[in-house]
């Protein structure tokens, strides 16, 4: 069952990157156009305004090759920790809620629990911490617990929803 989880988790970790990596690149072109229309960007290399870029991997700014590869790293081991209670890892269940990262190697890992009386409340934030501290490329690690929004079971993946039969 461990491997069936497992296989299933990192098929679900790559089409995610994949997915992401795709939606970052249709709203760099996007943004490219935008920001052309609107003669923010000027031929001159001197002239153009470098607007302070994002340091949230889930915001609009694309990613770079590096800073996916990390992404990518950081998914895959969140995904090796399962909530105790149920049989689906806590990135599937949809716990993590944001991964921002700045240069160089600073990770911060926004999550929440399913309720804020989980058993696991006092030792599951440190088992992020620990399993993002061990990525290739991470540097320094802050995990913030956040209760708002709420979980709920929406915020599951379809694969952990399947496994738990929601579907």
């Amino acid at each position: 069952m461990f491997l069936k989880n497992f296989f299933r988790g990192s098929q679900s970790v790559e089409k995610a990157a994949e997915m992401q990596a795709d939606e970052h690149e249709s709203e760099f072109s996007e943004n490219s156009n935008l920001l052309e229309q609107e003669n923010l960007v000027s031929d001159s290399p001197s002239l153009v305004e470098n607007p302070e870029p994002s340091n949230l991997i889930n915001s609009k700014t694309p990613l770079s090759i590096e800073e996916a590869q990390l992404e990518g790293r950081v998914i895959e081991a969140i995904s090796t920790i399962f909530d105790p209670e149920i049989p689906v890892n806590i990135y599937e269940l949809g716990l993590i809620y944001n991964i921002g990262l700045s240069k160089p190697g600073n990770i911060r890992v926004e999550m929440t629990l399913t309720s804020p009386s989980c058993p696991v409340a006092g030792t599951l934030p440190g088992d992020v911490q620990r399993v993002v501290e061990s990525v290739d490329g991470a540097a320094n690690v802050e995990v913030d617990l956040v209760w708002d929004p709420p979980w709920t079971p929406e915020k599951m993946t379809e694969a952990a929803k399947l496994e738990l039969g929601f579907m």
